[in-house]
């Protein structure tokens, strides 16, 4: 069996489906299925198995012998989230108790960190175990991520791993199967829907000196670049360890806007509005993934240029609604 957690999520469905393609069989979703908006995510998909997130650190142990690999993709994403204990809870005591269960029964594994635990960047966007400790995450959706990835490097230390591991930092992931996360949806999302309704596309106009109206600076990475990396490690299991993942390239939102209108053969029309009050103090306007530790663990595929990945995204499956 190989488990997926956050199945019925963005990253989880489509790496379901991309395993799926790939010819994998015996796929166990783990989720809180009761979200009903999620549910077209795992439609049409062969599951071995659906299990509910309340009951998968039971069933876990008494299964495990049956487990080949655990991807940990679920998590509380929202990074606007507030509530510390559903944090603690859902992103870091969660992610413990799978993490012990791998060791204890020599389960392959690999979790989803996150890009926000960087911060506003001044610390720089290095992945080495060195500079861990000195991350300072803007909101606590980023604190809960990185408290697990200092906990997970306190195991390397005591030698208290699975047989092969591996964390990957997400960074500005977009591509299908993303129809579901309402204003946590990228910028891709919102930019073909606000296009397709009114011809023109709204975005975050810049609160601070150095950086001008859709200045601020991501390091957009589409899904299926993701699944790839996420695949590779998964086949070769080799060189453990905690491993950004973006294309190691930022590029600004004005550039994937005018992406978008590109794709969809419609005029540049992009207004400026004010940020959100409650997310301007804990916004990122840089990031930018270092991917040279990735490269040496032997990822070494060229990423899809930003155009091409918006116009397959647009093209592909948003126009058609399609999923992955």
């Amino acid at each position: 069996m190989i488990i997926v957690t956050g199945a019925a999520g963005f990253i989880g469905s489509a790496l379901l489906g991309h395993l799926q393609q790939l010819g994998y069989g015996e796929l166990v979703a783990v989720d809180d299925f009761s979200h009903p908006e999620k549910a077209p995510n795992l439609a049409g998909k062969s599951l071995f198995q659906r299990i509910e997130r309340s009951v998968f650190l039971n069933w876990l142990p008494q299964h495990a012998s049956k487990v080949q690999f655990i991807f940990h993709i679920g998590a509380r994403t929202k990074t606007n989230e507030l509530d510390e204990q559903v944090l603690q809870s859902l992103n870091v005591d969660y992610s413990q108790a799978i993490w012990n269960v791998c060791v204890e029964h020599s389960i392959p594994l690999i979790y989803a960190s996150s890009a926000a635990t960087y911060g506003d960047g001044s610390q720089g966007f290095s992945d080495s175990p060195d500079s861990l400790s000195t991350l300072q995450p803007l909101n606590p959706y980023g604190n809960s991520k990185h408290r697990f990835d200092l906990w997970v490097m306190e195991q390397v230390l005591a030698d208290n791993t699975p047989p092969f591991w591996s964390g990957f930092k997400f960074f500005n992931v977009f591509g299908p199967n993303e129809y579901h996360k309402d204003r946590m949806a990228s910028v891709v999302f919102h930019a073909f829907n606000q296009i397709r309704e009114s011809g023109s596309v709204s975005l975050f106009r810049s609160h601070r000196n150095d950086f001008a109206d859709g200045a601020q600076e991501r390091d957009f990475i589409y899904v299926r670049d993701v699944l790839s990396v996420l695949t590779h490690f998964f086949v070769h299991r080799k060189n453990s360890g905690l491993y950004n993942l973006g294309t190691g390239e930022c590029r600004t939102f004005l550039d994937l806007a005018k992406a978008v209108f590109s794709a969809m053969e419609k005029p540049l029309d992009v207004q400026f509005v004010d940020m959100p009050m409650d997310i301007r103090d804990r916004y990122q306007y840089h990031t930018q993934a270092n991917v040279n530790r990735l490269v040496e663990a032997g990822y070494t595929l060229p990423f899809t240029p930003l155009e091409v990945a918006v116009g397959d995204y647009v093209q592909t499956y948003l126009q058609p609604n399609r999923y992955l």
